[in-house]
């Protein structure tokens, strides 16, 4: 009896350990699982994390380079409508001319050119031929160059600053002497300009028609007498507005100028054989000049019948020959 239970209670001991171990296996297992999932859950999420920031990398490669691409299609956008502007635009050219020739540009040639060649826009400055050289020789931007006087067009042309082979000697001028219109003067002729309590010139200096003025009195042996009555000039539009107003009793301008106004008178032209060479009005397409085209088509046209009838209208005359 006592036997039997003693086996029966190491029995139910036994069955107590194997239960106790199956618990602490079956609880590994779980722990095991457990991690496992935790493992799982936190590579999923460090896993979903790279591929959430991979696409933010992605999205953000995306964008830059969305943006790249419209920043340069802007560019494009810019650079076409440049081009279009360089190639469709309106070009200007701008003329140095001798003061002389503001009428006859002013008040018809340049509207016909720019009537002729809508896309070219001229501009124009006027002085004394010799100031605009200097001008020029500074860094004027002129694209053309027309002269009161050989001397400053040659000066240009042996500095490479005009295009020699561009030379044109288009027109003829003439010196005469003025007086005031209404005036009782008794100056007649040039030789009389020495009776003239004052005289206005252009400066030899600088001014063709004051280059004109003194090589004339000088072969009639008056210069000297003439200078010391004289005012000068900084361009022939100066000389004919002192004589214009009174300032002056008398002075030397162009036949082209003089026409220009009824507040003159001419008193005579210069006599034959006082200049040794014709007064000659050359054009020419300045060396830098950035639009060489336009400037171009400007001297052909000015040489044209139509062209050189409007000069002839303004008292000019044509030097071209037949």
């Amino acid at each position: 009896m006592r036997k039997n239970s003693l086996v029966k209670k190491a029995a139910v001991m036994m069955a107590a350990t194997i239960a106790s171990m199956l618990v602490l296996t079956a609880c590994g297992k779980t722990g095991t699982a457990v991690d496992g999932v935790g493992k799982t859950e936190s590579t999923g999420n460090a896993a979903s994390g790279e591929k959430k920031a991979g696409e933010g990398n992605e999205a953000d490669s995306k964008a830059d380079s969305k943006s790249e691409t419209e920043e340069n299609k802007d560019k494009e956008v810019v650079k076409a409508s440049d081009e279009g502007k360089d190639s469709g635009g309106e070009t200007k050219i701008l003329i140095a001319a001798a003061a002389s020739l503001k009428y006859s540009y002013d008040e018809e040639l340049i509207p016909m050119f720019e009537a002729k060649y809508p896309g070219i826009k001229v501009e124009a400055t006027y002085d004394s031929s010799g100031k605009l050289q200097t001008q020029i020789e500074e860094g004027l931007e002129a694209d053309v160059f027309m002269s009161a006087a050989m001397k400053q067009m040659n000066a240009l042309k042996e500095e490479s600053m005009v295009d020699g082979d561009s030379i044109v000697e288009l027109l003829e001028n003439k010196i005469v002497l003025i007086v005031p219109e209404g005036s009782d003067s008794e100056i007649t002729s040039f030789e009389d300009i020495v009776n003239a309590d004052s005289i206005a010139l252009g400066d030899p200096d600088s001014v063709p028609a004051g280059q004109y003025a003194k090589e004339a009195l000088t072969s009639l042996g008056l210069w000297e007498d003439a200078a010391a009555k004289a005012s000068l000039g900084t361009n022939v539009t100066e000389v004919l507005n002192w004589v214009a107003e009174g300032s002056a009793d008398a002075g030397i301008v162009y036949a082209t100028d003089a026409a220009t106004t009824e507040r003159v008178r001419v008193a005579a032209d210069a006599p034959e054989g006082s200049l040794a060479k014709k007064v000659i009005y050359p054009v020419g397409v300045v060396s830098a000049s950035e639009h060489k085209d336009a400037a171009e088509k400007f001297v052909k046209f000015l040489q044209t019948d139509e062209a050189i009838g409007v000069f002839e209208k303004y008292g000019f005359t044509g030097n071209l020959g037949d």
